[in-house]
């Protein structure tokens, strides 16, 4: 009889040893050591000067900077996203003038810096004296300097709404083209329409796809709006540089930038996970737990290990 079977004739219990990690440990111990050199350096470090953040981190030109962020990123996505959802489709478009024209847009906005763009749009009246409006060659019904046609608040809305469009399009075009052609077909054969098709049956289907890369591009354009200081837009970055500028304390006033803009982009975040799960619905098997679900899990596992171990 075999060593391994007992005098029963039953087989031996095999004894599962658990397989060892000693590089995970090794990776603990070095993040926990570099967790500990960075603590020591937030908590000792004289110039951060945590005083002087608390001081400015709520005062009335930070808050000011924070509405005129949020201002821009919510118009200029606005815009962006109807910018880009109508050169999707006339890229998708048959005819090829149609198709031509939104390539070219695309391919500038996105072959060009968007720091060089605001500054084009900054100074535009150097290009274009006036805007008219009436018959061409002829009399203007209409007419308006550039200069005070095109505020630096207008030129910093134009310049992120319009490269915003050229990289949604692209996020739009990637959503729809996802969808199977074969149900655009079907609802062809059933006699709807180009625009109907496209509404009731495809762009529900892509959201899924076009709602992540939109909740990073979002994100971006919170960010991308410190970009508008160069044009002394008195944005969140550019009024903690006021600040420092008159008590020439920079890294607590830039310390405090960073906080609202990692707030801000934390909003985000949880705004994006909602918008993912309630439009991924159907694509998965199960559905995506919320934070909240999360810990009840947790807490409620926490609550029963007790009892299973007695």
């Amino acid at each position: 009889m075999s060593s391994d079977v007992t005098a029963q004739g039953r087989p031996e219990t095999i004894r599962a040893v658990p397989v060892r990690h000693p590089g995970r440990w090794v990776a603990i111990a070095v993040l926990a050591l570099v967790g500990a050199m960075l603590g020591n350096l937030l908590a000792t470090d004289k110039y951060l000067q945590w005083r002087v953040v608390r001081q400015y981190l709520f005062s009335h030109i930070i808050l000011r900077g924070v509405v005129l962020t949020i201002e821009y990123t919510i118009l200029a996505m606005l815009f962006g996203v109807i910018l880009g959802a109508i050169a999707a489709v006339m890229r998708l478009s048959p005819n090829p003038i149609v198709s031509g024209v939104a390539w070219l847009y695309v391919w500038f906005f996105r072959g060009t810096p968007l720091l060089v763009q605001i500054l084009l749009w900054f100074n535009i009246n150097l290009l274009i004296k006036r805007v008219s409006i009436g018959v061409p060659f002829g009399p203007h019904f209409w007419s308006e300097s550039t200069n005070q046609l095109v505020t630096p608040f207008i030129a910093g809305l134009l310049a992120l709404s319009l490269n915003e469009g050229a990289y949604m399009s692209e996020i739009v075009r990637a959503g729809i083209i996802s969808v199977d052609e074969g149900q655009t077909e079907a609802a062809h054969a059933l006699g709807m329409t180009r625009l109907l098709t496209m509404r009731r049956i495809v762009l529900p289907q892509a959201m899924r796809v076009i709602v992540p890369p939109t909740g990073n591009e979002t994100n971006n354009m919170l960010k991308n709006t410190s970009l508008l200081s160069v044009i002394s837009i008195a944005e969140l970055l550019r009024s903690a540089q006021i600040i420092y500028n008159r008590t020439f304390q920079e890294i607590p006033l830039l310390i405090d930038a960073c906080i609202w803009y990692l707030l801000m982009t934390s909003v985000l975040q949880v705004g994006q996970f909602y918008l993912e799960r309630y439009y991924g619905r159907g694509s998965t098997r199960t559905v995506a737990l919320t934070p909240v679900q999360k810990a009840r899990r947790v807490f409620a596992r926490t609550r029963r290990s007790p009892r299973a171990r007695a």
